[in-house]
């Protein structure tokens, strides 16, 4: 199709032998414990802001990859609107760029909002890389935004892609991401309950498991 190549975008990395890799390692070694609701908990001792910069990255990376498995069927035909189930369909604006919400495909729409995660990520004032340097003050509102909007992905894909995802056996994968995901947006309270409403089935079911 006629997809922009940004659509991959390249993953963002964590430098190696910085704190936050540090971090980002620790994450994957408790992850393959098997206990998420453990894994996704603060490190003793360790900075609230920068735990949930690593994970956000991480999200970001694990989200771009799945999504990419399945762009060769979420097209402008086939996703004329950027939709969860029929009962929720989501319009773009970014406050800067567009400042009034826009329709448009989910292609479209899931290019803007991985652009503008892009863009987040990239911004050292308010993703500082370096040790030493603070967040910002508005980081947490920003983290919850782009976690808000991550997970519209993981519920289009869900609602609209699932057959597609079984098809090229990647179900365990996205299980496994969503998952994590949701236990740690749990974990530090950073989605309203509302905007998990296309995906509280899944959620309640994948926690049912853990208690």
């Amino acid at each position: 199709g006629s997809r922009s190549s940004k659509t991959f975008k390249p993953k963002k990395n964590i430098p190696e032998g910085s704190h936050q890799y540090e971090l980002l390692k620790h994450a994957e070694a408790t992850l393959g414990s098997g206990n998420l609701r453990q894994a996704v908990q603060l490190p003793e001792g360790e900075d609230l802001n920068e735990w949930i910069a690593v994970n956000t990255v991480d999200f970001f990376n694990q989200i771009n990859m799945l999504y990419g498995t399945i762009t060769e069927f979420c097209t402008e035909t086939s996703c004329s609107v950027m939709s969860a189930g029929p009962r929720y369909e989501y319009h773009w604006a970014d406050g800067t760029n567009i400042k009034k919400p826009i329709k448009c495909s989910a292609p479209k729409y899931i290019d803007y909002l991985m652009t503008w995660v892009q863009d987040q990520l990239d911004d050292e004032t308010l993703f500082p890389s370096k040790i030493g340097v603070p967040f910002p003050k508005n980081f947490m509102s920003v983290a919850k935004t782009i976690l808000k909007r991550l997970f519209r992905v993981y519920a289009h894909i869900y609602h609209q892609h699932f057959d597609s995802v079984m098809q090229l056996q990647e179900e365990a994968h996205l299980n496994t991401s969503f998952k994590h995901f949701i236990f740690f947006v749990q974990e530090f309270n950073l989605i309203d309950r509302r905007e998990l409403a296309p995906l509280q089935d899944l959620i309640e079911k994948l926690g049912s498991k853990d208690r």
